[in-house]
């Protein structure tokens, strides 16, 4: 695909998903679009090893941008930034269809990993502003990551992920549509930990209320028979 071909499929992917967007004229202002597009030519760079151009380029994007996508990384069709401010794409990181980052993601390694240590987003993938996904595991396809979230496992498709570390708190074979942009309402099983928490608090003091009861109703009995 030409650089031409990149530029038309950028200008769409963004138009469809940011309703800020009312003129493509304003996509040549997107930070993503100028990341993504000087990725597309950093990464042809790296693929015939020219590696020290592959890095300029892409750190004059960083520096202009914000955004920080390693040239080796292997990224698909449709990739969406939204608010790209700190976002960190590693490099054997693999991105499939229709991604989704938000400001802040990192999809990284832990450090302890050789070879492969990014992580591999399938088809769909949504993640949340702030989410961190660490180590060389896959999201499955429709999944979305909370914002906030730290992932250190592997993710089944159609899941959500919310919390640190992520847990798995909704998981169905109901395909998350692409142009579902919510990561606002999203489960919050922590909340939901407390609350159960509370309620066994509330039970076991009532249950030692009518023990102590108990307990002073048989002293008084023993008392009653003494006299």
């Amino acid at each position: 695909m030409g650089l031409i071909s990149y530029v038309k499929e950028e200008i769409q992917v963004i138009r469809e998903r940011d309703p800020a967007i009312r003129s493509n004229l304003e996509v040549f202002l997107y930070p993503s679009f100028k990341a993504i597009l000087c990725y597309r030519v950093a990464h042809r760079l790296f693929l015939k090893k020219h590696y020290f151009l592959a890095r300029w380029v892409s750190q004059r994007a960083v520096r202009k941008t914000g955004i920080e996508i390693h040239p080796g990384a292997r990224i698909g069709k449709g990739l969406f930034i939204d608010h790209g401010s700190g976002v960190i794409i590693g490099e054997t990181a693999e991105l499939g269809n229709n991604v989704t980052l938000y400001q802040g993601v990192t999809l990284g390694g832990t450090g302890k990993e050789k070879g492969k240590r990014h992580p591999t987003l399938k088809d769909n993938v949504m993640v949340s502003a702030g989410a961190k996904v660490l180590g060389s595991f896959t999201i499955g396809e429709n999944s979305k990551i909370g914002a906030g979230s730290v992932v250190l496992k592997e993710v089944p498709p159609n899941c959500t992920v919310v919390g640190v570390p992520g847990r798995v708190v909704k998981m169905g074979d109901q395909k998350v549509p692409r142009m579902d942009m919510d990561h606002v309402h999203l489960p919050d099983p922590i909340s939901n930990d407390i609350r159960e928490l509370q309620s066994d608090n509330l039970r076991m003091h009532k249950k030692l209320e009518r023990l102590e009861k108990r307990m002073k109703c048989m002293k008084d009995d023993d008392l009653e028979i003494i006299d």
